[in-house]
């Protein structure tokens, strides 16, 4: 199987292709940049460098997958028009995945993290914010529906299903493994915190392509591939994609 996978929800953007060995296990071929309001222009060039390194057309993909948002309007925009262009190019299916799930699995590549409260700094004084969970197959899933709130005001359920995590799910000696992930710590950290208290925080890890490509692939395997048409954005917020210019 070779997936490729695209991620710009926030200012960051990075594209990889997962490739399934001959073990079973699986390589990952990628390209990241730091770049705010650029990823428009940089999206298909990586794309190209990508499949270039790994000595494949892009018809030879298997399936192409996208973080499908929520997190910055245009860039979660990008990353849809573009799986979907390409796909209906070369007939290929595609995979959303959710950019706080693609967060919460990055937290767990980089720091080992089994529970993950991953938070986009949303503007407008909200943020997006979803909990996950580590499974047996080490792969971060969702325990709750992702929210679009104000991180003075959140949801009770949310509160709720992180206090559930932390103190049930996790044994104590795994407590220290409970992370807070993603631009909305960096922004409202001594708000969110003493309502959903966490072991660490990153602030400035960004949603990447790697675990896009790591989330989708059993997804593909299992058939739940969708049409090239349906490669849509999630907002949370339709109030606001209703206010985007030309809308």
């Amino acid at each position: 199987m070779n997936l490729l996978a695209l991620e710009t929800a926030t200012e960051h953007c990075s594209v990889a292709l997962l490739r399934i060995t001959a073990d079973g296990g699986h390589e990952v071929l990628a390209r990241r940049l730091h770049a705010p309001r650029q990823q428009t222009e940089l999206i298909l060039p990586m794309v190209d460098e990508v499949l270039a390194e790994a000595g494949l057309a892009l018809t030879a993909l298997t399936a192409l997958a996208y973080s499908c948002g929520p997190g910055a309007f245009t860039g979660v925009r990008i990353a849809a028009a573009v799986a979907q262009g390409l796909a209906l190019g070369a007939d290929l299916p595609v995979l959303p995945v959710s950019s706080l799930q693609t967060l919460a699995q990055g937290a767990h590549r980089v720091h080992g993290a089994r529970a993950v409260l991953a938070s986009f700094d949303a503007r407008m004084q909200e943020i997006y914010a979803g909990a996950y969970l580590l499974d047996a197959h080490g792969l971060m899933q969702p325990q709750i529906a992702e929210v679009a709130t104000r991180p003075g005001d959140l949801p009770e359920a949310l509160c709720l299903a992180w206090a559930t995590l932390v103190d049930a799910a996790l044994s104590p000696e795994q407590a220290a493994a409970s992370v807070g992930a993603g631009s909305g710590w960096g922004t409202y950290a001594d708000v969110l915190r003493p309502q959903l208290p966490v072991a660490a925080v990153n602030a400035d890890l960004p949603p990447d392509a790697e675990d896009v490509a790591i989330l989708a692939r059993p997804q593909v395997l299992a058939g739940r591939a969708l049409a090239p048409e349906l490669a849509l954005p999630v907002y949370l917020r339709d109030d606001v994609w209703k206010k985007l210019p030309g809308r």
